[in-house]
Protein backbone atom coordinates (compact mmCIF):
# COMPACT_ATOMS: atom_id res chain seq x y z
CA UNK A 1 0.00 0.00 0.00
CA UNK A 2 3.10 2.60 1.00
CA UNK A 3 4.52 1.72 -2.82
CA UNK A 4 1.33 2.33 -4.31
CA UNK A 5 0.98 5.72 -2.71
CA UNK A 6 4.55 6.86 -3.11
CA UNK A 7 3.89 6.04 -7.09
CA UNK A 8 1.01 8.00 -7.07
CA UNK A 9 2.16 10.91 -4.96
CA UNK A 10 5.51 10.70 -8.15
CA UNK A 11 3.58 10.23 -10.65
CA UNK A 12 1.53 13.81 -9.26
CA UNK A 13 4.54 15.49 -8.46
CA UNK A 14 6.03 14.37 -12.30
CA UNK A 15 3.00 16.07 -13.61
CA UNK A 16 3.08 18.90 -12.32
CA UNK A 17 6.35 19.29 -13.57
CA UNK A 18 5.50 18.33 -16.76
CA UNK A 19 2.52 20.81 -16.82
CA UNK A 20 4.96 23.91 -15.87
CA UNK A 21 7.83 23.03 -17.93
CA UNK A 22 4.98 22.61 -20.97
CA UNK A 23 3.59 25.76 -20.38
CA UNK A 24 6.97 27.42 -20.33
CA UNK A 25 8.12 26.34 -23.70
CA UNK A 26 4.58 27.12 -24.84
CA UNK A 27 5.48 30.46 -23.92
CA UNK A 28 8.98 31.04 -25.06
CA UNK A 29 8.16 29.69 -28.72
CA UNK A 30 4.86 32.04 -28.71
CA UNK A 31 7.41 34.86 -27.64
CA UNK A 32 10.10 33.86 -30.22
CA UNK A 33 7.15 34.06 -32.79
CA UNK A 34 6.01 37.27 -32.04
CA UNK A 35 9.51 38.75 -32.04
CA UNK A 36 10.35 37.34 -35.50
CA UNK A 37 6.99 38.58 -36.48
CA UNK A 38 7.42 42.05 -35.46
CA UNK A 39 11.22 41.90 -36.79
CA UNK A 40 10.05 40.89 -40.74
CA UNK A 41 6.60 42.60 -40.97
CA UNK A 42 6.58 45.45 -38.40
CA UNK A 43 2.94 47.14 -39.21
CA UNK A 44 1.38 43.48 -39.24
CA UNK A 45 -1.18 42.86 -37.14
CA UNK A 46 -4.83 42.18 -35.98
CA UNK A 47 -5.85 38.72 -37.86
CA UNK A 48 -2.77 38.37 -39.85
CA UNK A 49 -0.56 38.27 -36.45
CA UNK A 50 -3.12 35.44 -34.77
CA UNK A 51 -2.92 33.22 -38.17
CA UNK A 52 0.30 33.94 -38.33
CA UNK A 53 1.59 33.37 -34.59
CA UNK A 54 -1.04 30.13 -34.26
CA UNK A 55 0.03 28.58 -37.83
CA UNK A 56 4.11 28.50 -35.99
CA UNK A 57 2.33 27.17 -32.48
CA UNK A 58 0.76 24.69 -34.69
CA UNK A 59 4.28 23.41 -36.12
CA UNK A 60 5.43 23.39 -32.84
CA UNK A 61 2.53 20.93 -31.42
CA UNK A 62 3.54 18.63 -34.00
CA UNK A 63 7.65 19.10 -33.23
CA UNK A 64 9.80 16.53 -31.73
CA UNK A 65 10.80 19.26 -29.18
CA UNK A 66 7.58 19.31 -27.14
CA UNK A 67 7.74 15.13 -27.37
CA UNK A 68 11.26 15.72 -25.62
CA UNK A 69 8.83 17.10 -22.90
CA UNK A 70 7.74 13.91 -21.91
CA UNK A 71 11.37 12.99 -21.11
CA UNK A 72 9.80 14.37 -17.16
CA UNK A 73 8.06 10.90 -16.84
CA UNK A 74 10.37 8.79 -18.60
CA UNK A 75 14.06 10.12 -16.62
CA UNK A 76 13.08 9.53 -12.96
CA UNK A 77 11.60 6.39 -13.64
CA UNK A 78 14.48 4.97 -15.78
CA UNK A 79 16.62 6.52 -12.78
CA UNK A 80 14.45 4.56 -9.76
CA UNK A 81 14.61 1.74 -12.04
CA UNK A 82 18.54 1.79 -12.37
CA UNK A 83 19.01 2.21 -8.43
CA UNK A 84 16.38 -0.34 -7.50
CA UNK A 85 18.43 -2.47 -10.17
CA UNK A 86 21.94 -2.03 -8.24
CA UNK A 87 20.68 -1.93 -4.95
CA UNK A 88 18.99 -5.87 -4.93
CA UNK A 89 22.17 -6.14 -7.23
CA UNK A 90 24.29 -6.24 -4.54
Amino acid sequence: MGFARALLLGFGILTVFYVLISLYARSLVRERLEKQLQAEHPGLGGAERNAYIEAGMATYRRSLRRKLILGVYVVPLLAVAAIAYFINRQ
